[in-house]
């Protein structure tokens, strides 16, 4: 019988909002229904699943692909994904709504969506929910769920800083090249022009980067990007700046910076240092407030 392989490495889930009015309904079904579903289909092979929650979308960072829910993080300990490789079969399917794909901005709101009437609502297999690809034309964002490795591969700025140097806000993001666009033709413009733009600047604190590892589940994006900053508004004036700076590549999507699509070509989220939910340690239920 064939056996899942030793395998680790780490994943980032981006999950955005449609609306504001829809923020306690989807937090309601990842508290209440989500993390318990989660962890009964992966405890034994998953060391940590969290959810960090999104700051604030800051002045301007819209064009960049800004989610505004959550980014949930993983550390497998085998591909999740060659499970299907042998003899696998779920005694439970998850309890995936199809109104959480209009929640976070993946399917269109039809002006439908209601708090979950688990006799009426139509409920997706968590790995199709997972592989939805928005719509560009509708508003939709695609359902973005990133493989990269363990530890991170490059180091453009920072190396040392620690956690007495002051919290950090962090902007990560993930970028897809354009079709017919190389990994090494997109990767020599983020390191040579995007990268340099910001490390160059005293606001930006640390930079490191990783290549998404797309043959785990064909995740679209190609690249993964994280930088610090002391706050946001250090953020926006180093991006004013890196605006005038970057030199817009042949293959750009857009006139203006940062000349990708925004949520299909670059997305991203911001962060503080730690984890609202650290759900494999300290998940204790759907307990209400009084």
């Amino acid at each position: 019988m064939k056996r899942p392989d030793f395998y680790p490495v780490r994943s980032l889930i981006y999950v955005d909002l449609a609306h504001e009015d829809y923020r306690i309904k989807l937090e309601n079904w990842l508290y209440r229904y989500h993390i318990p579903d989660s962890i009964s289909q992966f405890g034994p092979y998953v060391s940590k699943y969290a959810f960090y929650q999104a700051l604030p979308t800051p002045p301007g960072g819209e064009r960049f692909g800004t989610v505004r829910m959550q980014m949930t993080e993983h550390y497998w300990l085998a591909n999740p994904n060659d499970i299907r490789e042998f003899v696998h079969h779920k005694a439970l399917t998850e309890f995936f709504p199809k109104d959480v794909l209009v929640w976070q901005n993946n399917i269109p709101d039809e002006g439908k969506s209601h708090l979950i009437e688990k006799g009426k609502e139509e409920n997706f297999e968590g790995d199709d929910a997972r592989s939805t690809k928005g719509n560009e034309e509708l508003g939709t964002v695609p359902f973005i769920f990133a493989f990269v490795p363990v530890w991170w591969e490059e180091d453009f700025k920072g190396e040392g800083r620690t956690v007495e140097d002051g919290p950090n806000y962090r902007w990560q993001f993930v970028v897809r090249y354009p079709e017919g666009i190389s990994q090494e033709e997109g990767d020599k413009w983020i390191k040579e022009e995007l990268i340099p733009a910001y490390t160059e600047q005293d606001e930006c604190l640390r930079c490191l980067s990783s290549r998404i590892i797309k043959e785990v589940n064909n995740c679209e994006f190609d690249r993964l990007v994280e930088m610090w900053f002391p706050c946001q508004s250090a953020w926006v004036t180093a991006t004013e700046n890196a605006s005038k700076k970057v030199a817009k590549p042949a293959w750009a999507e857009t006139q203006d910076f940062p000349y990708l699509k925004k949520s299909y070509g670059i997305s991203g989220i911001f962060l503080s240092d730690i984890a609202r939910s650290d759900n494999m340690t300290s998940y204790h239920g759907y307990i209400t407030m009084r």
